[in-house]
C-alpha cells in the first residue's frame, strides 16, 4: 500500500506509518506523479483544498492531474470520496459544486471510477463532526439559522472506511456515483440533541431563526468553535441543502454489516472520553485501534477539547530519589506548592458535596493502584517512572494529574508533570478558564519543589 503526501515527515507520527510506503509527490505538480502511481492498481482520491481561498481551482487541477497520472500508469480503478448531491433544483454551494466537479473529472478519466457521495461523517477529525461537537458541547442554548431543520443522513467513519475498502473489488463495468449514508435520517437540530444525550450533557435548547444568513452563521461557528473560518464558511454554506441518500445501490453491490445509527457512531467517536482513555505515556497515545478516534495527524482543532498544563524540570539527582518524592505526594506530605490554595480548593469541594482533602493517604511512603489519595484516585503506577491520578473532586469534567521520573544519565533525571482536563459542556470550559490563571503558581511551584525535594 502506498500513500501519497507532499511531505513524508508530516506522516511520521501516524500509527500506520510503518505499514505503508510513503511517496512524496504533489498533485499540483504533474511531473512528481508518475513514480508515485507506478504499479498501483487501485487509486483513492481523498484530498481536498478546503480552507484555501481558491479551493475550487486547486481541487480541479489536482483531480485532472490525478486522473491523467492514473490513466498513464494503467490503474484499474479510481475511488473518490466526495460530497452529497443537493436536491434537484437547489443551487449547490461552492463546496458541493467543487465536489461534483472533481467527480466529473475523475469519471471522465477513462479509468473505471466509483464516486462515494457522503454527507456528514461522524468521527474525530471530520470537520463537519467537529463543528457539531463543539457547538453542542459549548452552547447549552442557541439561536440557530433555518438550516438546522434540514434533514441529513450522517454516516460513521467506520462505515465509510468499509465502503472505501470494499469498493476496490467492484467489477470494471461499475463506473458511476453512489450515495452512502448511515441508518438514521435526522435534522441538524436533532443531531445536536442526540449528541448531547450520548455525551451526557443536559438537553440543548435550539431556537431556529430566519435572521442568520450562511455568512453570519459561518462567523458564528468561528466564534464558538476552533474550526477555522476558512473551513467553516463552505461547510455551513453546504448545510443549507438536505443531504439524504436517494439510492442504496452500493450497499447492494457490496453486502456487509448494516450501517451504524447516529447514536452509536457518536459513542465510538467519544470512546476516548467515555472510557477515560487519556494517554498514559509521554510519547504515545491510546493503543486502541478505533477509526473514529483522534490521530496525531488530525488538525489541531479536532478531537474535542482537552486542556493540559505541562511542566518539565531537570533534576540534579537520580531518578530513584525523584521517584520517592513523587510517590510521597499528598496526605500529610502535602502537594509541594501553595498549601493554602490546596486547602481552599478542598474546602470548596466539601461545600458542594465532594471528598475534599480529608481522605489523606493509606501509607506515607507507598501508593497502590486503586487507593484514594486526598481527592484523587491512583489510576496507574509504573514503579520508578509514572504516577497517574484521577480526580474525584466535583468538577464539570474529568481530570488527571501525571508525574513522571526519567533517568537522564550521570546521576541526573528529568521530572515531567501534566494536568489533563476533559471539560463537560460550557461549564467545563468556564471552569478551566477560571482556574487557569492559578496554574502558573500552583503547578509550577509543585514541579519546582518536587525537583528540589529530590535534590536535598
Amino acid at each position: 500500500m502506498r500513500c501519497l503526501s507532499r511531505s513524508a515527515a508530516r506522516l511520521r507520527d501516524v500509527p500506520w506509518a510503518d505499514q505503508v510506503e510513503i511517496a512524496e509527490a504533489d498533485l499540483g505538480d504533474p511531473a512528481t506523479l508518475p513514480a508515485a502511481f507506478e504499479g498501483i492498481e487501485v487509486a483513492y482520491f481523498l484530498m481536498h483544498s478546503l480552507g484555501q481561498h481558491d479551493f475550487e481551482r486547486r481541487d480541479r487541477e489536482a483531480a485532472a492531474n490525478f486522473a491523467a497520472a492514473a490513466r498513464a500508469a494503467g490503474v484499474r480503478r479510481i475511488i473518490y470520496l466526495g460530497g452529497p448531491e443537493p436536491p434537484p433544483g437547489d443551487r449547490p454551494s461552492p463546496h458541493l459544486r467543487s465536489r461534483a466537479e472533481v467527480a466529473r473529472i475523475l469519471l471522465a478519466s477513462g479509468v473505471p471510477t466509483a464516486v462515494l457521495r457522503a454527507p456528514v461523517i461522524i468521527g474525530s477529525g471530520s470537520a463537519s463532526f467537529e463543528m457539531l461537537r463543539y457547538l453542542t458541547e459549548r452552547l447549552p442554548a442557541m439561536v440557530c439559522p433555518r438550516w438546522v431543520d434540514n434533514r441529513i443522513q450522517p454516516i460513521a467513519v467506520r462505515d465509510v472506511l468499509r465502503y472505501l475498502i470494499d469498493a476496490a473489488a467492484l467489477p470494471p463495468e461499475v463506473h458511476r456515483g453512489f450515495d452512502i449514508g448511515g441508518a438514521d435520517v435526522l435534522t441538524y437540530a436533532e443531531m445536536m440533541r442526540h449528541y448531547a444525550r450520548v455525551a451526557g450533557l443536559p438537553r440543548r435548547i435550539i431556537v431556529p431563526t430566519r435572521v442568520l444568513s450562511p455568512w453570519l452563521s459561518a462567523h458564528w461557528v468561528g466564534l464558538v468553535t476552533p474550526v477555522p473560518n476558512a473551513i467553516a464558511r463552505p461547510l455551513v454554506a453546504s448545510l443549507v441543502h438536505e443531504a439524504v441518500a436517494r439510492e442504496n445501490d452500493l450497499a447492494e453491490l457490496l453486502p456487509g454489516p448494516a450501517p451504524l445509527g447516529f447514536d452509536e457512531s457518536v459513542r465510538l467517536a467519544l470512546g476516548r472520553i467515555r472510557d477515560a482513555n487519556v494517554e498514559t505515556r509521554w510519547s504515545s497515545a491510546s493503543g486502541r485501534d478505533a477509526s473514529a478516534e483522534p490521530l496525531p495527524s488530525d488538525p489541531a482543532w479536532s478531537g474535542g477539547s482537552i486542556y493540559t498544563d505541562e511542566r518539565k524540570r531537570e533534576v540534579h539527582a537520580p531518578a530513584e530519589r525523584l521517584w520517592r518524592v513523587i510517590e510521597g505526594v499528598g496526605g500529610e506530605n502535602g502537594w509541594y506548592s501553595f498549601p493554602l490554595a490546596w486547602s481552599v480548593r478542598g474546602w470548596l469541594d466539601r461545600m458542594v458535596g465532594g471528598v475534599g482533602l480529608r481522605r489523606g493517604r493509606r501509607d506515607k511512603d507507598r501508593l497502590r493502584v486503586g487507593e484514594a489519595l486526598d481527592w484523587w484516585r491512583v489510576e496507574e503506577i509504573v514503579p520508578g517512572s509514572l504516577l497517574r491520578l484521577r480526580a474525584e473532586m466535583r468538577v464539570p469534567g474529568r481530570a488527571w494529574l501525571e508525574m513522571c521520573a526519567e533517568a537522564d544519565g550521570d546521576g541526573r533525571s528529568v521530572y515531567r508533570q501534566r494536568a489533563v482536563f476533559l471539560p463537560r459542556g460550557l461549564a467545563g470550559h468556564l471552569y478551566w478558564a477560571s482556574v487557569w490563571p492559578f496554574h502558573g503558581i500552583v503547578f509550577n511551584g509543585m514541579a519546582r519543589n518536587i525537583a528540589r525535594g529530590a535534590e536535598e
